[in-house]
Protein backbone atom coordinates (compact mmCIF):
# COMPACT_ATOMS: atom_id res chain seq x y z
CA UNK A 1 0.00 0.00 0.00
CA UNK A 2 1.34 3.46 -0.91
CA UNK A 3 0.26 5.32 2.21
CA UNK A 4 0.26 3.12 5.34
CA UNK A 5 -2.70 4.10 7.54
CA UNK A 6 -1.01 3.50 10.89
CA UNK A 7 1.85 5.98 10.64
CA UNK A 8 1.75 8.83 13.15
CA UNK A 9 3.53 12.10 12.31
CA UNK A 10 6.47 13.05 14.52
CA UNK A 11 7.04 16.77 15.05
CA UNK A 12 10.60 17.80 14.22
CA UNK A 13 9.93 21.52 14.78
CA UNK A 14 6.91 23.83 14.56
CA UNK A 15 5.54 23.27 11.04
CA UNK A 16 7.87 20.33 10.30
CA UNK A 17 6.75 16.69 10.53
CA UNK A 18 8.19 13.27 9.80
CA UNK A 19 6.27 10.10 8.92
CA UNK A 20 8.32 6.91 8.89
CA UNK A 21 7.76 4.42 6.07
CA UNK A 22 5.22 6.54 4.24
CA UNK A 23 6.17 4.91 0.94
CA UNK A 24 6.08 1.13 0.82
CA UNK A 25 8.80 -0.82 -0.97
CA UNK A 26 6.82 -1.36 -4.17
CA UNK A 27 6.20 2.37 -4.54
CA UNK A 28 9.80 3.19 -3.69
CA UNK A 29 10.98 0.86 -6.46
CA UNK A 30 8.45 2.32 -8.89
CA UNK A 31 9.66 5.86 -8.16
CA UNK A 32 13.29 4.74 -8.51
CA UNK A 33 12.43 3.53 -12.01
CA UNK A 34 10.84 6.91 -12.79
CA UNK A 35 13.98 8.62 -11.52
CA UNK A 36 16.12 6.69 -14.00
CA UNK A 37 13.79 7.80 -16.81
CA UNK A 38 13.92 11.45 -15.68
CA UNK A 39 17.71 11.36 -15.33
CA UNK A 40 18.06 10.34 -19.00
CA UNK A 41 16.69 13.68 -20.19
CA UNK A 42 15.75 15.72 -22.14
CA UNK A 43 17.73 17.59 -19.46
CA UNK A 44 20.14 15.03 -18.02
CA UNK A 45 20.95 14.78 -14.36
CA UNK A 46 23.78 17.11 -13.43
CA UNK A 47 25.66 18.66 -10.53
CA UNK A 48 24.71 22.32 -10.32
CA UNK A 49 27.52 24.84 -9.91
CA UNK A 50 27.19 27.10 -6.87
CA UNK A 51 29.64 29.97 -6.44
CA UNK A 52 32.00 28.37 -8.93
CA UNK A 53 31.99 24.89 -7.38
CA UNK A 54 29.98 21.83 -8.48
CA UNK A 55 27.68 20.37 -5.87
CA UNK A 56 28.35 16.80 -4.73
CA UNK A 57 24.64 16.10 -5.19
CA UNK A 58 23.32 15.55 -8.71
CA UNK A 59 19.88 16.89 -9.63
CA UNK A 60 17.20 16.43 -12.25
CA UNK A 61 14.17 18.73 -12.24
CA UNK A 62 10.52 18.41 -13.19
CA UNK A 63 8.14 21.23 -14.11
CA UNK A 64 10.63 24.04 -13.54
CA UNK A 65 14.41 23.86 -13.80
CA UNK A 66 16.31 25.06 -10.74
CA UNK A 67 19.64 26.72 -11.15
CA UNK A 68 21.30 28.88 -8.53
CA UNK A 69 19.34 30.92 -7.54
CA UNK A 70 16.31 30.93 -9.81
CA UNK A 71 13.80 28.81 -11.71
CA UNK A 72 13.51 28.66 -15.49
CA UNK A 73 11.43 26.53 -17.83
CA UNK A 74 14.46 25.74 -19.98
CA UNK A 75 17.75 24.43 -18.62
CA UNK A 76 19.83 27.35 -19.83
CA UNK A 77 22.77 26.26 -17.67
CA UNK A 78 22.82 22.68 -19.04
CA UNK A 79 21.67 22.16 -22.64
CA UNK A 80 18.87 24.68 -23.18
CA UNK A 81 16.19 21.96 -23.31
CA UNK A 82 12.82 22.18 -21.61
CA UNK A 83 12.51 20.06 -18.48
CA UNK A 84 9.94 17.30 -18.24
CA UNK A 85 6.45 18.30 -17.07
CA UNK A 86 5.43 17.90 -13.45
CA UNK A 87 3.29 14.73 -13.25
CA UNK A 88 -0.22 14.71 -11.82
CA UNK A 89 0.58 11.79 -9.55
CA UNK A 90 3.11 13.93 -7.71
CA UNK A 91 0.46 16.60 -7.15
CA UNK A 92 -1.76 13.93 -5.58
CA UNK A 93 1.15 12.63 -3.51
CA UNK A 94 1.93 16.13 -2.26
CA UNK A 95 -1.65 16.74 -1.20
CA UNK A 96 -1.81 13.40 0.58
CA UNK A 97 1.45 14.23 2.35
CA UNK A 98 -0.04 17.45 3.69
CA UNK A 99 -3.23 15.69 4.75
CA UNK A 100 -1.32 12.94 6.55
CA UNK A 101 0.81 15.47 8.43
CA UNK A 102 -2.23 17.29 9.78
CA UNK A 103 -2.71 20.26 7.46
CA UNK A 104 -6.26 21.51 7.20
CA UNK A 105 -8.50 20.52 4.31
CA UNK A 106 -8.39 23.94 2.68
CA UNK A 107 -4.61 24.03 2.55
CA UNK A 108 -4.52 20.48 1.23
CA UNK A 109 -6.98 21.32 -1.54
CA UNK A 110 -5.07 24.46 -2.55
CA UNK A 111 -1.67 22.79 -2.54
CA UNK A 112 -0.49 22.39 -6.13
CA UNK A 113 3.23 21.67 -6.33
CA UNK A 114 4.59 22.46 -9.78
CA UNK A 115 8.26 21.60 -9.49
CA UNK A 116 10.34 18.77 -8.10
CA UNK A 117 14.06 18.82 -7.43
CA UNK A 118 15.06 15.16 -7.55
CA UNK A 119 18.49 14.74 -5.99
CA UNK A 120 20.81 11.74 -6.07
CA UNK A 121 23.37 11.30 -3.31
CA UNK A 122 26.22 8.82 -3.58
CA UNK A 123 28.01 7.85 -0.40
CA UNK A 124 30.26 10.91 -0.57
CA UNK A 125 27.57 13.51 -1.27
CA UNK A 126 26.48 16.15 1.19
CA UNK A 127 24.08 19.09 1.12
CA UNK A 128 25.16 22.22 2.96
CA UNK A 129 22.78 24.13 5.18
CA UNK A 130 20.53 26.29 3.04
CA UNK A 131 17.03 27.78 2.81
CA UNK A 132 14.50 26.91 0.11
CA UNK A 133 13.71 30.52 -0.71
CA UNK A 134 13.86 30.74 -4.50
CA UNK A 135 10.10 30.10 -4.70
CA UNK A 136 7.57 32.93 -4.66
CA UNK A 137 5.12 30.68 -2.80
CA UNK A 138 5.72 29.78 0.82
CA UNK A 139 3.56 26.65 0.64
CA UNK A 140 5.11 23.63 2.39
CA UNK A 141 7.95 21.59 0.94
CA UNK A 142 7.35 17.83 0.70
CA UNK A 143 10.43 15.58 0.87
CA UNK A 144 10.57 11.85 0.08
CA UNK A 145 13.57 9.56 0.67
CA UNK A 146 14.48 6.35 -1.18
CA UNK A 147 17.61 4.23 -0.76
CA UNK A 148 20.41 4.68 1.76
CA UNK A 149 19.65 6.45 5.01
CA UNK A 150 21.03 9.92 5.65
CA UNK A 151 21.56 12.33 8.51
CA UNK A 152 19.21 15.24 7.90
CA UNK A 153 19.82 18.47 9.80
CA UNK A 154 16.89 20.84 10.35
CA UNK A 155 17.94 24.18 11.73
CA UNK A 156 16.50 27.56 12.58
CA UNK A 157 15.33 30.35 10.27
CA UNK A 158 18.03 32.88 11.22
CA UNK A 159 21.35 31.26 10.28
CA UNK A 160 23.21 27.97 9.75
CA UNK A 161 24.21 27.63 13.37
CA UNK A 162 22.53 26.05 16.38
CA UNK A 163 19.86 25.35 17.36
CA UNK A 164 19.32 22.49 14.94
CA UNK A 165 18.05 18.93 15.08
CA UNK A 166 19.71 15.92 13.46
CA UNK A 167 17.48 13.03 12.42
CA UNK A 168 18.18 9.86 10.45
CA UNK A 169 15.93 9.64 7.39
CA UNK A 170 15.34 6.13 6.05
CA UNK A 171 14.03 4.79 2.77
CA UNK A 172 10.33 5.53 2.45
CA UNK A 173 10.29 8.38 4.96
CA UNK A 174 8.29 11.57 4.42
CA UNK A 175 9.19 15.02 5.74
CA UNK A 176 6.94 18.05 5.30
CA UNK A 177 8.09 21.48 6.40
CA UNK A 178 6.06 24.65 6.18
CA UNK A 179 4.67 27.39 8.39
CA UNK A 180 7.31 28.54 10.92
CA UNK A 181 9.80 26.03 9.47
CA UNK A 182 9.26 26.85 5.79
CA UNK A 183 12.45 28.92 5.63
CA UNK A 184 14.43 26.88 8.13
CA UNK A 185 18.02 26.17 7.15
CA UNK A 186 18.47 22.47 6.45
CA UNK A 187 20.94 20.06 4.89
CA UNK A 188 22.30 16.52 4.71
CA UNK A 189 25.49 15.93 6.68
CA UNK A 190 26.08 12.23 5.91
CA UNK A 191 24.94 9.30 3.78
CA UNK A 192 25.06 5.87 5.44
CA UNK A 193 26.17 3.29 2.83
CA UNK A 194 24.69 -0.18 2.90
CA UNK A 195 21.40 0.87 4.51
CA UNK A 196 19.16 0.80 1.41
CA UNK A 197 16.55 -1.92 2.06
CA UNK A 198 16.22 -4.78 -0.45
CA UNK A 199 13.42 -4.06 -2.89
CA UNK A 200 13.54 -0.25 -2.69
CA UNK A 201 14.88 0.05 -6.26
CA UNK A 202 18.39 1.20 -5.33
CA UNK A 203 21.37 -0.93 -4.41
CA UNK A 204 23.34 2.09 -3.22
CA UNK A 205 22.88 5.84 -2.88
CA UNK A 206 19.88 7.95 -1.98
CA UNK A 207 17.14 9.58 -4.05
CA UNK A 208 15.42 12.59 -2.50
CA UNK A 209 12.37 14.14 -4.12
CA UNK A 210 11.41 17.61 -2.91
CA UNK A 211 8.08 18.93 -4.13
CA UNK A 212 7.47 22.68 -4.09
CA UNK A 213 5.03 25.33 -5.27
CA UNK A 214 7.00 27.95 -7.16
CA UNK A 215 4.13 30.45 -7.24
CA UNK A 216 5.36 31.41 -10.73
CA UNK A 217 3.50 31.63 -14.01
CA UNK A 218 4.71 30.93 -17.53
Amino acid sequence: MLFPPDRTPVALAPGASLIRGWLDLDRQAWIADRFREWAAGPVPIRAATVRGHPMSVRTVCLGWHWQPYRYTRDATDVNGARVLPFPDWLVRAGRRALADTGHDAGEVERYTPDTALVNFYDEHARMGMHQDKDEVSRAPVVSLSIGDSCTFRLGNTDDRNRPYTDVTLESGDLVVFGGPSRLAFHGVTAIHPGTAPPGCGLDAGRINLTLRETGMAG
